[in-house]
């Protein structure tokens, strides 16, 4: 029988024809949200799209995978991103096709239940509570103290984070939180409140398969300090062995109690001086290209390995060849400009500037910055290699500082049209606003 791959989610670009090549005959169906269809590639290769709502439940998912199934039966699941890996688990388990359990998903997605569970398998003690309101969000600092964390419940991009450091920062941290949860793709989880982790952070990049976990590297994380916006990584991070072996073990334990079986997963600790500790593990890919740091550091390529893991093949035996195989010391980087407090985006100028660095500019001309509130908020990148960690990222973090964002200030933009109604001539002074 042919292989028949439902995938959920947006497809994350050419990532399903890039399946498709893998074997002959392989066809697709695309499980995707209204909202992704301006974002899918070539999505008439698809065998068919099925197109739900944000809000349609799980039920009516999994009748229309049953539909499908009953005319062309399916094969496998893929989940290529995080969007919609629990209608995926629930699909996967009505049809009885492999894919994360419902209990994975749920765990990995709800960063209170995550707690709950690490708790009781001993992996974890940081205080977590899911808030009814704001007094609850007082209560919680008046017995654990400052600073704290709070942040959405099922949150992503560091959408709603806030470090708070004193009651002054009680409440628009929570309504922060409370507003990201609600507008958000996991929306209406609530709010929660954590003890803050100190320490560098980092996180681990891993893959499975049957249960058994391989860790292919530790990515060391640079953060804005309030919104914990993550503004650079590095592969690998520079670590004593016996740090880097205690992070390791724990986040093989993490994977182990939140049931994990397959796939690539995305780990986030915090040394802190008592030992490593989790903030939380994703069921997919790290984001922000780390894969490309992994590939370029490792000679492991992540996407590679999910596609064809998504098909029913075995890539463990290949991931531990391409590990133990001798290389040339390699570090990977990528750095992220953080965007003008105010203003709408005229150019970017420098980007074509690359040289031997990978630069991408994400912000088009009309984007209007509001200050750096997420991970979508960061306007460009450079991503550079080097033979030790500390030059990749000073070559990336050079990168950077080399673009010029011209930006269009609104208060003044319509200062300079009354000018040109008065004067009757025309005034542009974009070159001389450039942050």
């Amino acid at each position: 029988m042919s292989k028949h791959v439902m995938i959920f989610g947006s497809g994350n670009g050419d990532l399903p024809s890039r399946m498709r090549a893998l074997e002959d005959g392989i066809s697709t169906t695309l499980v995707c949200r209204l909202d992704h269809l301006s974002r899918l590639v070539e999505p008439d290769q698809h065998a068919r799209l099925l197109v739900l709502s944000a809000e349609a439940g799980l039920d009516e998912c999994v009748g229309l995978a049953r539909a499908v199934h009953a005319v062309h039966p399916v094969t496998h699941i893929a989940t290529l991103g995080e969007h919609d890996q629990d209608r995926a688990a629930a699909v996967g388990e009505a049809l009885g096709v492999p894919t994360h359990s419902q209990r994975t998903v749920q765990l990995a997605h709800r960063k209170d239940e995550m707690r709950i569970r690490l708790a009781e398998a001993g992996l974890d003690d940081t205080p977590a509570q899911l808030l009814r309101d704001l007094d609850s969000l007082r209560e919680f600092a008046r017995r654990h103290g400052f600073p704290l964390v709070v942040k959405p419940v099922g949150g992503l991009a560091s959408f709603g984070v806030t470090v708070v450091r004193g009651d002054h920062e009680l409440q628009p941290a929570f309504v922060r939180a409370q507003v990201a949860s609600d507008h958000g793709w996991h929306r209406s989880l609530g709010v929660l409140a954590e003890g803050y982790l100190d320490g560098p952070e980092y996180s681990v990049e891993a893959i499975s398969e049957a249960s058994e976990h391989v860790v292919l590297a530790i990515t060391a994380k640079y953060a804005d300090p309030a919104t914990r916006v993550e503004l650079g990584h590095v592969v690998p991070a520079r670590l004593a062995d016996d740090i880097r072996e205690r992070i390791r073990q724990l986040v093989l334990r993490v994977l182990d109690a939140l049931g994990v079986e397959f796939g690539a997963t995305h780990t986030e600790v915090v040394l802190t001086v008592a030992g490593p500790k989790v903030i939380e593990t994703h069921v997919r890919m790290g984001g922000d290209e780390i894969w490309e740091l992994v590939h370029g550091a490792t000679g492991v390529d992540l996407i590679d390995c999910q596609l064809r893991q998504s098909i029913g093949d075995k890539v463990l035996p290949h991931v531990r060849d391409v590990l133990a195989a001798s290389r040339p010391p390699r570090a990977e980087a990528i750095w992220f400009a953080t965007p003008p407090p105010v203003g709408e985006l005229v150019e970017v100028i420098g980007a074509e500037d690359a040289g031997d660095a990978v630069i991408s500019v994400t912000a088009t001309p009309g984007t209007v910055f509001t200050g750096l509130v997420s991970s979508y908020s960061r306007p460009a990148s450079a991503r550079c290699g080097a033979e030790t960690a500390a030059e990749a990222v000073r070559l990336a973090q050079e990168k950077i500082a080399g673009l010029s964002f011209v930006t269009r200030v609104p208060a003044l933009a319509a200062a300079i049209k009354k000018l040109d109604d008065v004067t009757g001539e025309t005034h542009d002074f974009a070159e001389d606003r450039r942050i």
